[in-house]
């Protein structure tokens, strides 16, 4: 895309032969996936799955009564709006992990099939539902062994309370205050994807009581961008999040503030800037969203992340174009999560690991990948910092046939089995002890995201 800056075209062009190597990270670890495909230490399992997780990303819905107004408010860019795309292999309802969790949480027994199958699992699905009422969040976390659960929601409501469930906000829409029609146009998944980002906006300046944008951009974060993290964090937020990737390459580069200023000041009455434009504004107000962020002690998750869309732009979320953000000493009193690990440029997300403000999580690579695949995945981390790895799922809503609950029990169910792969490999080479094996576990799961969230 000619209106990509230059740090963008240079990852593009080295995304293919980033990826493969990528890949290659894996394999080469033959001694490690060979020992994945060897049986697992028993006792190590058994520890392992004992261990109540701190999820780090998930999108839980809200048990809504039969007939209430159905739970929008669980993304802030739900993907049902842009054109058809394909999923990966083991997202697909067809996989047989999905009639593993059924089977676990409602009794679907496997040999079901065709319309008794869909009928027994919407049967189950209602029953329980109804049966739990609002306490069916918190059985679902209590399936999958998940203790906390970082619900990144627009808004919270009854059912997703804490302590079981932690609020992460979401602040893209605070990057865009001036017309996005020409950001919009970018591509077909764009179209549906900014207006969104632009009710938001309105919501929030609504909860502010703002009916007009200030003049000025340092007004601008002066009266709405602090005071709406400060409204979440009064809310309960103990992070906020950015999807940046579904809608631009994550190249926050350093900011031109006399530019920005410029550009807000140019259209905040009308006009649609252009992309250059937008960009120079948003690169400023990542910086000051983020810089706010931790100054309030929120932690900021970014996606990363090879898919989902068929417009979407994998080389605009490869994790190293983040550097210059996490570069930035303006910005060290900021923590961040690479979500998703960046897959599958796991290696590069590796790499910015060694700045002291930036840890990772297995979001979504636990319920899109195989236990031995994610397994080579965590030795390699865990070998350079394992203090830096936390759990998660991103578990969402599908559908009956994918619901949220069953989302989270494969992730977790998939992160245990992978670490204990991951741990048994390296008990087997002599490279950590067995209570090692165990204290590595337990960062994984829990720890790590205590520690990060300062959660007791």
């Amino acid at each position: 895309m000619s209106s990509l800056s230059p740090s963008t075209r240079l990852v593009t062009s080295a995304f293919r032969i980033a990826r493969a190597l990528a890949a290659v990270g894996v394999l080469l670890s033959s001694g490690r996936l060979a020992a994945a495909q060897a049986p697992v230490d028993s006792a190590l399992a058994s520890y392992i799955n004992s261990i109540r997780a701190i999820d780090d990303h998930a999108h839980p819905m809200l048990p809504v009564a039969a007939g209430a107004r159905p739970d929008t408010d669980y993304d802030a860019l739900p993907l049902d709006g842009i054109p058809p795309f394909d999923l990966p292999s083991r997202l697909r309802p067809t996989d047989p992990v999905w009639r593993a969790a059924q089977r676990a949480l409602y009794q679907i027994s496997p040999e079901l099939s065709g319309p008794g199958y869909h009928t027994s699992l919407r049967t189950a699905v209602a029953n329980a539902k109804r049966m739990y009422g609002a306490r069916f969040p918190r059985w679902a976390l209590d399936q999958a062994r998940i203790d906390v659960m970082m619900a990144n929601r627009i808004t919270m409501g009854p059912g997703l309370a804490p302590p079981r469930f932690r609020w992460i906000a979401f602040d893209d829409a605070l990057m865009l205050p001036l017309d996005v029609r020409g950001e919009a146009a970018l591509t077909p998944d764009d179209r549906s994807l900014y207006p969104r980002e632009a009710t938001l906006l309105r919501r929030y300046l609504q909860a502010l009581n703002v009916r007009t944008l200030p003049a000025s951009l340092d007004e601008y974060i002066r009266t709405v961008v602090n005071p709406t993290l400060a409204r979440q964090r009064a809310g309960g937020a103990v992070g906020i999040k950015f999807e940046a990737a579904y809608l631009r390459p994550l190249d926050f580069d350093d900011p031109d503030a006399f530019a920005a200023r410029r550009v807000y000041a140019k259209y905040v009455r009308g006009g649609v800037p252009s992309h250059a434009e937008y960009k120079a504004l948003e690169d400023y107000l990542f910086r000051a969203i983020t810089r706010e962020a931790g100054r309030q002690h929120l932690v900021v998750q970014i996606h990363t992340l090879e898919t989902f869309g068929g417009f979407y732009r994998s080389a605009g979320s490869a994790p190293h174009l983040l550097e210059p953000a996490f570069n930035d000493s303006t910005l060290r009193g900021t923590k961040f999560i690479v979500v998703h690990g960046g897959w599958p440029l796991f290696g590069e997300t590796q790499g910015l690991l060694t700045k002291p403000n930036v840890y990772t999580d297995i979001s979504m690579m636990d319920v899109m990948l195989s236990p031995t695949v994610l397994a080579g995945v965590l030795r390699q981390w865990l070998g350079e910092w394992p203090e830096k790895v936390l759990f998660g799922t991103d578990a969402f809503d599908g559908g009956v046939e994918q619901g949220w609950e069953q989302v989270a029990w494969v992730g977790s169910s998939t992160a245990r089995r992978a670490l204990a792969i991951a741990l048994t490999g390296m008990m087997r080479d002599g490279e950590i002890s067995r209570s090692r094996a165990e204290a590595l576990a337990r960062m994984v799961l829990r720890d790590n995201a205590a520690a990060l969230y300062g959660l007791r």
